[in-house]
């Protein structure tokens, strides 16, 4: 579902990716795990061409994603979750989900957002996914963080990806919240056999809701689950200066720790 061979991408003279290979097959959750500016985001952000990788190569739901004039096509397959959920806030829960399918509609209905009857409802199923079909019609400001980011969730949904990114979904939640939203996108996602690649600063949630969980320091891939177990030692090589990590960051990772210790 998603080829990485020998990406990189830099600013200015700042290298974020150095040569990341990585495979994700169809259906996988993956979380990825790194300090801030270890290039999880840039990651994600290649794979749907909200930046163009320097070099190597990047096929994303068998499309070349290096490609011309690909990014049309590869953002009707991949769908992407956002930390701040941006959502439109004066528009209904159901308006907001609704724009997941404007990829599909004809340029006048898209900007008409005249959508049709089977759009309306593949979207109400969608908000039943994550539970806010009671909420249809509420104004989006009206919600919680943790409901507008479930609306996000849904809006992902209904665009019917092949793959959706989330970038940190979860950063500013509560724990509980947090907890509640990576169940709702996990479950939803595995029901309709999307693959998902999830990045996190909280080791415990990558744990607990990852299929695999891959490890990035520096712009360099240290970690792949596939092959080695997350422990002490791999902790080191993903955080591998604990005492510059975000102060949220530490907490994780010390969360971890307990965690692999046995004291939680």
């Amino acid at each position: 579902m998603i080829r990485v061979r020998g990406l990189r991408k830099g600013y200015a003279s700042n290298p974020v990716l150095k040569g990341i290979d990585l495979d994700i097959g169809a259906g996988e959750f993956v979380v990825v795990l790194g300090q801030s500016g270890a290039g999880k985001s840039t990651l994600l952000r290649c794979m749907n061409r909200l930046v163009q990788a320097d070099s190597g190569e990047l096929q994303v739901a068998g499309i070349d994603a290096m490609g011309a004039g690909c990014p049309r096509d590869l953002r009707r397959q991949v769908a992407m979750i956002f930390q701040h959920h941006n959502v439109v806030p004066r528009l209904s829960v159901l308006k907001n989900v609704l724009t997941g399918r404007l990829g599909s509609l004809s340029t006048l209905a898209s900007v008409l957002q005249l959508f049709r009857r089977s759009d309306e409802a593949l979207a109400r199923n969608c908000l039943q996914q994550v539970d806010l079909q009671h909420k249809a019609e509420a104004r989006t400001d009206s919600l919680s963080g943790g409901q507008r980011q479930r609306v996000g969730i849904a809006r992902a949904l209904a665009q019917r990806p092949k793959v959706i990114l989330a970038d940190e979904p979860v950063a500013s939640l509560d724990p509980k919240t947090a907890r509640r939203v990576m169940q709702y996108l996990r479950d939803a996602t595995r029901e309709l056999g999307i693959t998902v690649v999830c990045n996190l600063h909280q080791v415990d949630l990558a744990e607990e809701f990852g299929d695999r969980i891959i490890g990035l320091a520096q712009g360099r891939l240290v970690f792949d689950s596939q092959h080695e177990v997350l422990d002490e030692a791999s902790l080191q090589r993903i955080y591998p200066q604990p005492e510059r990590v975000e102060e949220g960051q530490h907490v994780a990772v010390a969360v971890a720790r307990l965690h692999l210790q046995g004291g939680l």
